[in-house]
């Protein structure tokens, strides 16, 4: 079965429709928005490279998108001759913002760009600069030198609904000034490994080419920038995504100004909150960001947020899920003083974090390798053997209490514990012995559902654990 991937698009969106909606029974005429605001969107070509590639020698005259190229690349053997000169081409589209040749697209259009060409509708050509790129958001600024040029004017996303007609123009497979409308899908939607950006989720046909290309609304305004496709097959299959352009705007203000992008952090890492564990910690419903880990030292700590805490609000906006809470801290200025409303104990309370600044590159957390082997397995418990932690087990995994997870069958399984698993606290009680965790795990009705902080691989995270009839 193929694996669904998220592919990272070189697309151009449209312009704008301009007049009012359509009539009611009658489908919407896009010629106005595309012949006023189509000027403004461009075709970016990208070069790589340029210094001879040594892996690719002299062979047998086989043109480069013929299957059997890679082949002859890869294995063909040395023979006498200049290797060819190695060069990698991309197209794009972007969209103009100010009449002297500011542009914005995506980051990924120009990443490791040894030069930039910029095509506008009339034909001329621009050598383009790089002004600033943020890959956290995948937005990127450039500049040509000109000027008069026509410009975008930008639309509120928040005032967008689902079901809205949108269009973008942008040169899929390298077609420029290709129209394609569609409607808005959802919005505030979080892709894999995109915590800073809530998606605008549409129908419109994207593809290869049209990647930093604008998403208009239907009073001509940019809503959006064309960024992603979801799709089985590499090609367009109905999803795709746009950032907001309040995002993308706020982005490119700070590389136009500074040449990076400024973000917030208070050192905390977080999980999602499920119905589960939402009444194993007394929630009224599944909210917020269940904070399964506290950086020491760092601004959660100061301000005296602990690890199973629940982030419900931040600097007076809600936090409805964890995927919230990284885009609102990060567009929270370094030095800001702000409150978090966090859920302890069965209730809330008011704590004051003042925000540092989010490193230029985050490096992703070391998975602990080479943990010492769990003793031998104890009577099992709710499906599960545990044995006290040793003095050296506790210097080695860096906690101070917990019992070790040897096998794991039952009730224990089916919260997803494995062997090897450190359970820390039950309910945020710290566990310091097997007779604590029993006795603790005594006091609970069967069928009642608590929360295992569990330590795993160096990361802490918390497991919703149904207490089985039987204890097992």
């Amino acid at each position: 079965m193929l694996r669904k991937v998220l592919i990272l698009l070189c697309f151009m969106a449209p312009a704008a429709f301009l007049v009012p909606g359509p009539a009611q029974g009658q489908l919407p005429d896009f010629t106005d928005l595309v012949e006023k605001q189509g000027p403004a969107v461009v075709n970016i070509s990208t070069t790589q490279g340029g210094a001879r590639n040594p892996l690719a020698q002299q062979m047998p005259n086989v043109p480069e998108d013929d299957p059997f190229f890679e082949f002859f690349r890869r294995f063909a053997p040395n023979t006498p001759g200049q290797p060819r000169e190695f060069q990698s081409q991309s197209l794009g589209s972007g969209f103009v913002v100010s009449a002297d040749g500011y542009i914005m697209t995506n980051a990924h259009v120009v990443a490791s760009a040894d030069e930039i060409t910029v095509r506008l509708t009339d034909k001329r050509e621009f050598k383009a600069r790089v002004i600033g790129s943020d890959r956290r958001t995948d937005v990127a600024l450039i500049k040509i030198e000109a000027t008069g040029l026509p410009v975008v004017k930008f639309g509120d996303p928040a005032r967008l609904k689902v079901g809205e007609w949108v269009v973008a123009i942008g040169s899929p497979f390298g077609f420029e000034n290709t129209v394609t409308k569609g409607i808005v899908s959802a919005k505030g939607r979080s892709l894999p490994q995109e915590n800073f950006v809530p998606f605008i989720q549409t129908d419109v046909a994207v593809n290869p080419g049209n990647s930093g290309g604008p998403l208009f609304n239907m009073r001509g305004e940019v809503i959006g920038i064309n960024s992603q496709i979801y799709s089985r097959t590499g090609g367009f299959m109905g999803l795709s995504f746009a950032i907001p352009i309040d995002v993308a705007n706020d982005i490119s203000q700070q590389l136009r100004t500074a040449g990076k992008v400024t973000r917030g952090r208070i050192g905390v890492v977080i999980q999602p909150v499920t119905k589960e564990l939402a009444d194993g910690f007394g929630l009224p419903k599944p909210q917020g960001a269940l904070v399964n880990s506290v950086e020491k030292g760092g601004p959660a700590e100061k301000a005296g947020i602990e690890p199973g805490d629940v982030i419900l609000r931040f600097d007076g906006k809600p936090i409805a899920s964890n995927e919230d809470l990284p885009r609102i801290v990060g567009a929270t200025r370094p030095g800001n003083k702000v409150t978090a409303q966090v859920w302890r104990n069965k209730a809330s309370r008011d704590v004051q974090v003042v925000v540092t600044e989010m490193p230029d590159d985050t490096r992703a957390a070391r998975v602990g390798r080479g943990q010492q082997k769990p003793p031998a397995a104890a009577p099992t418990v709710y499906g599960m053997s545990l044995t006290d932690l040793t003095d050296a087990q506790k210097k080695e995994l860096k906690v101070e209490h917990g019992v070790m997870v040897g096998e794991v069958q039952g009730a224990g399984a089916r919260a997803g514990v494995r062997k090897g698993d450190v359970i820390l606290a039950v309910n945020n009680q710290d566990v310091k012995s097997v007779e604590a965790f029993n006795q603790m795990m005594g006091q609970f009705d069967k069928g009642r559902i608590v929360a295992l902080l569990v330590r795993r691989s160096g990361n802490s995270i918390y497991l919703p654990f149904r207490l089985d009839a039987g204890g097992n």
